[in-house]
């Protein structure tokens, strides 16, 4: 998370109401606003790191203790099928992720979802928002997520299927929409388009973020 003030508790909430026995540990990349309150006033455990999506989930991997670690990132509500997610973790998998959707309303959100989710099983690569989960050993197998500041997520899932397919989780996640609405939906799918494109094609992933944060 990185400056969450506004959702990070109610998120919180919902994830000790929902899975009240897993370790609940809340990486911050360093907020400037009130962020870290609600995290203590939550009673989760709190990690501070080193800003950055990768070296941050691999902060909270090391120091998670569980079979599986999942990845949540602090602007999406997991699943409710609590016993529906246990099932698929009786087969202990090696990795999976969640189906996606988006929290606003819209006929062309609707759209965006309904590709993210088809694009994501039909290639076996996922985005951070659909809630990543792999297996601890396989995770500290491969070092974690590449130090990478962006398409951290997707490097990390083509590594992956190389070992083995996914397992993907039978509730969806809600992802907050406010980045297609902040700059529209049809900028925002262009954009990641053409930043997955020139990823593919070997532009590097600093150049990437450059151009994506406006750095």
């Amino acid at each position: 998370m990185l400056n969450e003030g506004e959702r990070i508790g109610s998120l919180l909430a919902t994830l000790a109401e929902r899975f009240p026995l897993a370790q609940r540990l809340v990486v911050d990349g360093g907020s400037a606003d009130d962020t870290v309150t609600h995290v203590l006033a939550g009673g989760s455990q709190l990690l501070i790191g080193e800003q950055g999506r990768a070296r941050q989930m691999n902060l909270g991997g090391r120091a998670a203790t569980g079979r599986h670690l999942f990845f949540l990132h602090a602007d999406t509500q997991p699943p409710e099928q609590l016993q529906e997610i246990e099932t698929v973790l009786a087969a202990d998998p090696e990795w999976g992720f969640a189906p996606v959707r988006l929290s606003g309303n819209g006929r062309l959100l609707r759209l965006v979802e309904w590709s993210m989710n088809l694009r994501s099983r039909v290639t076996r690569v996922a985005t951070g928002d659909q809630m990543l989960f792999v297996r601890a050993d396989v995770f500290e197998s491969l070092s974690g997520y590449s130090d990478i500041p962006l398409m951290e997520d997707v490097e990390i899932c083509k590594r992956l299927r190389r070992r083995s397919p996914p397992a993907i989780l039978p509730g969806a996640v809600i992802t907050s929409s406010r980045r297609w609405e902040s700059r529209g939906v049809i900028t925002t799918v262009l954009q990641m388009w053409a930043l997955r494109l020139a990823y593919v094609c070997g532009v590097s992933p600093q150049t990437l973020w450059r151009h994506y944060y406006g750095g």
